[in-house]
C-alpha cells in the first residue's frame, strides 16, 4: 500500500471549461450522443479542500445550500468510487475523506462546474493517497460518474472530444482573447436538451467538422453549438443575451455546452480596458451572472 498524506488538506481547484465547437454526430443504442466538440478550460474557478481520515467514510460540506451535501453529489461519488476502487485493487483501506467544496462555478449553466468538481476529487485523493490509481483508471472511473469528467482529468487545457466525451486529444488553446460569461441565472437539463435535439439528430445532413481537427487553427467564425438552437427554443432570453454581446463587439458568442450559459470572446488587446464597463452594462441588462475571465494556457 501507498503512504498517505497526513498534513493539512489538500487545496485543489476545479476549472469551468466552454465548448467552443460542439456537434452532436448520432444518438446511440445506449441513449447517449456521440460528439465532436472542442473544449476549453477557463479561469473560474471551483475550490475543494479534500482531507484523509483514519476511518472509513465521507463528509461532505458546500457553501452553497442549493446542493446536497450527501451520496446524490457527485463530489460524494467520485470519492466513494475512488475509495471502492482503491479497496477492491487491495490498495488502501480503513480511510475515508473530509472534503469542504467552494462554488464558483454557476449549477447547471453547460460549464461543467459538477463534473470538474467530481474530477479534483479524483485527482485529489489520488494524491494525497500516493497515486494508488493509473490515469486509465482515473479516466474509467471519470466516465462512470459523467460523460464531462473525463475532460477534466486530461492534463491538456483544451482538447478535441470525441465519443461521448471520454475520446480526448490534445487541442490548440484559444489564443488572443478574453472571455465574457453571462448566465441567466436559470438552470437547463442536459437531459431534456439532448430529448428535443434527438427528434431530427437522426436526419442531420450535413456534418461540419471541428475547424481545429481540419488543421485550419483556431478561427472563431467556425464555431457552432448544436444544441444552441433547442436551448434557444425553450429559453429565448439566451439568444437576447448572444446578440447584445455581439453587438458590444465580440469577436463571436455562443452557447457553452447544453446551456444557458453564453460566452463571448473578445480580442484582448482591443478591450483591454472596456471589459469591466462592459461586464457591468451586461448585468445590469439582464440581471445576470457575468465573468470577465481567460482561458487556461497549462496543466
Amino acid at each position: 500500500m501507498g503512504t498517505m498524506s497526513t498534513g493539512g488538506p489538500l487545496a485543489v481547484a476545479a476549472p469551468a471549461k466552454i465548448n467552443l465547437y460542439l456537434r452532436v454526430q448520432r444518438r446511440r443504442a445506449d441513449g447517449y450522443h456521440d460528439l465532436d466538440s472542442w473544449m476549453q478550460k477557463i479561469a473560474l474557478f471551483d475550490r475543494l479542500a479534500i482531507s484523509l481520515r483514519s476511518a472509513p467514510g465521507i463528509t461532505l460540506k458546500i457553501d452553497d445550500e442549493r446542493l446536497p451535501a450527501d451520496a446524490t453529489n457527485l463530489v460524494w461519488r467520485a470519492a466513494a468510487a475512488f475509495f471502492e476502487t482503491c479497496c477492491l485493487a487491495g490498495k488502501i483501506s480503513g480511510v475515508g475523506a473530509d472534503i469542504f467544496l467552494e462554488k464558483n462555478i454557476p449549477l447547471a449553466a453547460g460549464l461543467g462546474g459538477g463534473s470538474s468538481d467530481a474530477a479534483a476529487t479524483l485527482l485529489g485523493l489520488n494524491r494525497l493517497c500516493d497515486f494508488p490509481l493509473t490515469a486509465a483508471t482515473l479516466a474509467e472511473l471519470g466516465l462512470s460518474l459523467g460523460a464531462d469528467v473525463p475532460f477534466f482529468l486530461f492534463p491538456a487545457p483544451a482538447a478535441l472530444a470525441g465519443g461521448v466525451g471520454e475520446i480526448l486529444r490534445p487541442a490548440p488553446v484559444l489564443q488572443g482573447y478574453r472571455v465574457v460569461l453571462v448566465n441567466p441565472g436559470f438552470a437547463v437539463s442536459t437531459k431534456e436538451v439532448f430529448s428535443r435535439l434527438s427528434l431530427t439528430a437522426e436526419t442531420k445532413k450535413t456534418k461540419k467538422t471541428s475547424p481545429v481537427a481540419e488543421g485550419s487553427g483556431c478561427d472563431v467564425s467556425d464555431l457552432v453549438n448544436d444544441l444552441e438552437a433547442v436551448a434557444v427554443a425553450m429559453h429565448p432570453e439566451i439568444s437576447r443575451i448572444k446578440d447584445r454581446l455581439l453587438t458590444l463587439g465580440a469577436a463571436a458568442a455562443l452557447m457553452s455546452g447544453s446551456g444557458p450559459t453564453v460566452f463571448a470572446l473578445f480580442p484582448a488587446r482591443e478591450f483591454v480596458n472596456s471589459l469591466a464597463g462592459i461586464k457591468e452594462y451586461l448585468r445590469r441588462e439582464f440581471g445576470s451572472l457575468v465573468f470577465v475571465t481567460t482561458v487556461l494556457t497549462g496543466a
